[in-house]
């Protein structure tokens, strides 16, 4: 989940750590001021002594749940799209869901999950984007630690990252979009992870270099061979006849000037 509580900017301590008591006030002539009621951010100072995670009480931790609309709150800032967002997400999305025979989600409930990521995207401040990015690009040719860095910003993945350090350095990164990967044989079922991202660009960028030697068409960058992979994958499900046939030739040459003209057409 990607809101925890230590986004507040509460420093929590190690599980298991030993809370050392500090050693009680003098004793003064007027009355000691009353205790706060427990409601009052008594769960907040248990996490912060010992650790949320170190906690058994499920009353600490459904009290701390409770505090979640208000802490998003403070973090979306005065425009509320967050919240709306939020709200639908964790209310009205499920009870859709559950209501149907089978569950699912439509098309629209996609675009407005991915509307809920990037409005948790905008709650980065701007100066941590640039300090961040520019990190990562100093870290480069250290796609992995490039990749960590940039991740550090709310509601950014390896793949988002990827698209980043693509764009930026695209002699390094590729893009890590569903079309290239699966057109890249021998890996695993696709991973949204750095490791899925090390393994599939390690093979973009191997194949880089020998698109590189001796090619007439310039230089081939990870990037490059990442936007031709996608080309290919997309092309070969909507619009087939746009691209080149890799086939053993037998076409007549009848055949070879139809498929130009449909590629002509379709420009």
């Amino acid at each position: 989940m990607w809101l925890r509580p230590s986004h507040s900017g509460l420093v929590f301590p190690k599980v298991g750590q030993t809370h050392v008591s500090r050693s009680a006030p003098p004793i003064r002539d007027h009355a000691p001021a009353a205790s706060p009621a427990p409601s009052e951010a008594r769960p907040l100072n248990m996490a912060v002594a010992c650790g949320l995670w170190g906690c058994e009480d499920p009353s600490r931790w459904a009290a701390i749940l409770e505090c979640h609309r208000e802490v998003l709150r403070a973090r979306a800032g005065p425009q509320g799209q967050l919240e709306a967002l939020d709200q639908w997400y964790r209310e009205d999305l499920p009870m859709a869901i559950e209501s149907r025979a089978e569950k699912h989600v439509t098309r629209e409930e996609l675009e407005r999950l991915m509307a809920w990521k990037l409005a948790l995207v905008a709650t980065n401040p701007p100066e941590l984007v640039v300090q961040r990015s520019a990190a990562a690009f100093r870290l480069l040719p250290d796609i992995q630690a490039a990749i960590t860095e940039l991740c550090g910003l709310r509601g950014v993945g390896p793949a988002t990252a990827s698209a980043v350090l693509a764009v930026g350095a695209p002699e390094v990164a590729a893009f890590m979009s569903d079309e290239a990967v699966a057109a890249v044989p021998g890996l695993p079922a696709l991973q949204y992870t750095l490791k899925h991202y090390l393994l599939y660009l390690g093979q973009v960028q191997e194949r880089a270099r020998a698109l590189s030697q001796g090619s007439a068409s310039g230089s081939w960058t990870p990037h490059r061979v990442e936007t031709a992979l996608w080309t290919w994958t997309v092309g070969q499900k909507l619009c087939p006849y746009l691209l080149p046939d890799f086939s053993p030739s037998l076409d007549t040459p009848e055949d070879t000037r139809l498929a130009k003209k449909l590629r002509t057409q379709a420009d």
